[in-house]
């Protein structure tokens, strides 16, 4: 297995990325070869500073650079020798198993868009947030920023790729499903979560449990919870905020730490025909060392072919 990692993405790269490739290269089996996208030279030497053997990595040297704060279509189509677009490249001509990145998030979108491309029938691929629960298990949330305005057909595939997700990567069997909404019954909610609850009770490949609250987001009551990006987004900013607050105060507590998004690293694009995992901007070494291993895990399941044979014969239902 060949990782992609790009080691010039992110507020604190490319040292912290460096440190955290070591981190994760020390963990991983012979057979696993993290491939280094970015400034060769640079980091041949920071490996060395740190402790590392160069031949324990591949290098693919580019010169250009994504910034944050550029256009994602205009920056991925002029810096033709930027890492995320050389990454792309290699990823789209299989000479990589998967790509890894804390930079520019929307030059990962549509490089994994127009490089790799969607699979065939997912109208939006959407990406992910993991959401701890006090009794230690997982929930996972989706989409939480991709895509702000949904219609009710993309939260019906939502509700599949959580599941197969929470299923084939978390392993939770029969994952239960339920729909973001202001109350449990089927009446409540907007527009669209209204005409989204109908779709998903007709039934498909997963189990849909109704409407769930925000006060449900931390309880057992679901394993996937599903809402447009908008709304998720605003759910995972404001754990962040209630996290920092927490840490701020001096307060140490073994549940809230897990709230902290250096233990998850970075999230999939669920949707792709490539793993393609997205990591936050702030990543320092363990956030990039737990993003290699999420790419890892997503690659073992296989889930971007499960995903793929799922929707070959997904029916979506008419309302």
């Amino acid at each position: 297995m060949r990782i992609g990692f790009d080691i010039m993405g992110g507020d604190f790269a490319p040292l912290e990325a460096i440190k955290g490739a070591i981190l994760a290269q020390k963990e991983l089996t012979s057979d696993i070869r993290i491939v280094l996208f970015g400034d060769e030279s640079a980091a041949r030497k920071m490996l060395t500073e740190n402790g590392a053997n160069e031949s324990d990595f591949d290098f693919v040297h580019t010169t250009e650079v994504i910034e944050m704060g550029e256009h994602p279509t205009k920056a991925i189509s002029q810096k033709r020798n930027s890492s995320i677009a050389v990454g792309f490249s290699q990823l789209a001509a299989k000479q990589i198993d998967s790509f890894v990145s804390a930079g520019n998030t929307g030059a990962m979108l549509v490089g994994a868009m127009f490089s790799v491309k969607p699979i065939e029938g997912v109208i939006r691929p959407c990406i992910t947030a993991t959401v701890p629960k006090p009794n230690g298990k997982t929930g996972l949330l989706l989409d939480v920023g991709v895509n702000a305005d949904c219609k009710p057909d993309v939260l019906y595939q939502f509700a599949v790729l959580g599941s197969l997700m929470m299923k084939h990567v978390l392993k939770v069997e029969s994952p239960r499903v339920g729909l973001m909404s202001i109350g449990e019954e089927k009446e409540k909610g907007n527009l669209v979560t209204i005409a989204a609850h109908q779709l998903l009770d007709t039934g498909g490949p997963f189990n849909f449990i109704g409407n769930v609250e925000g006060r449900d987001l931390l309880t057992d009551k679901s394993d996937v919870i599903v809402c447009e990006g908008f709304v998720g987004n605003i759910i995972l900013k404001a754990y962040e905020a209630f996290y920092y607050v927490v840490k701020k105060r001096g307060s140490t507590d073994e549940y809230l730490d897990r709230f902290n998004y250096e233990n998850y690293g970075g999230t999939p694009i669920l949707g792709v025909n490539a793993p393609v995992i997205i990591g936050h901007g702030i990543s320092n070494a363990k956030a990039f060392k737990n993003m290699i291993f999420t790419a890892k895990e997503v690659s073992d399941s296989g889930l971007c072919n499960i995903i793929r044979e799922e929707f070959k014969n997904l029916v979506l239902p008419v309302n």
